[in-house]
């Protein structure tokens, strides 16, 4: 192998390696999703509705098993086609968040999110039962997944981003989740809209931390395409014309 291509695959080896390990928690959770999603894809149709719903935190099972039910239903996604898409959520939002704020303050809001946001949109469901708004039926939906710990995450990184720029980011987190709730609400989504706003009051857990230097990362993506020009490059000094000798 080449010098040059091999120190280049051991660069982006160790920068793979140190990504993960600032982020383990992350990472972990991903792993454990990713194997239940290959249990779920592989599992006969039966098999893979009895664990769909065995690992629900529906108001069934809240009722028989709550704290399992609970842990559990944090661990699997019920369309394992969508993992791809939830391995990129993960890193854009959870592995940011959890290097910055560190893994046990991460894992406290996600927690504190995943469990609120359930136990209060079971509740609400539970009232539609109880008001004939809702069948009874819905007392054994398949409430799985990850998306109210993601939300939460979604919302405590916007103290992240520096002003002006948290304001947008803001703005667009409030419509993403506030359009469903306006054009008729499930209770998935009023469970979305309390985990963004537990995020959102975990401001406090992210005193003293640094924000987004984006002034500096500007500065680093500029730097190539003065290389490209022949100026500044790496190493060597920036080339001037000879002084002419009279």
């Amino acid at each position: 192998m080449h010098p040059r291509r091999n120190e280049a695959l051991t660069a982006a080896r160790d920068r793979i390696r140190a990504w993960v390990g600032s982020s383990p928690g992350t990472h972990v959770w991903l792993l454990i999703i990713g194997v239940n999603s290959l249990v779920i894809a592989a599992a006969s149709e039966g098999l893979e509705r009895f664990l769909l719903h065995r690992t629900s935190s529906n108001i069934h099972e809240l009722t028989k098993h709550p704290v399992q039910s609970l842990l559990i239903s944090g661990f699997w996604i019920e369309n394992p086609a969508s993992f791809l898409l939830y391995a990129v959520l993960f890193e854009l939002v959870h592995a940011n968040v959890e290097r910055w704020l560190g893994t046990l303050r991460w894992l406290c809001v996600v927690a504190a999110a995943h469990i609120a946001a359930t136990l209060i949109s079971q509740e609400v469901l539970l009232l539609a039962i109880q008001s004939h708004a809702a069948p009874k039926a819905m007392k054994h939906v398949v409430d799985i997944g990850v998306s109210y710990g993601l939300a939460a995450a979604a919302g405590v990184l916007a103290y992240r981003l520096p002003r002006p720029w948290r304001w947008p980011y803001l703005a667009g987190l409030v419509l993403f989740f506030a359009v469903p709730l306006i054009s008729g609400a499930t209770f998935t989504d009023f469970g979305h809209a309390i985990a963004l706003g537990i995020g959102l009051a975990c401001q406090p857990l992210t005193g003293g931390r640094p924000v987004w230097d984006f002034s500096a990362a500007s500065r680093a993506l500029g730097r190539p395409a003065r290389w490209l020009r022949g100026t500044d490059a790496p190493g060597r000094r920036r080339s001037r014309p000879p002084r002419s000798r009279r």
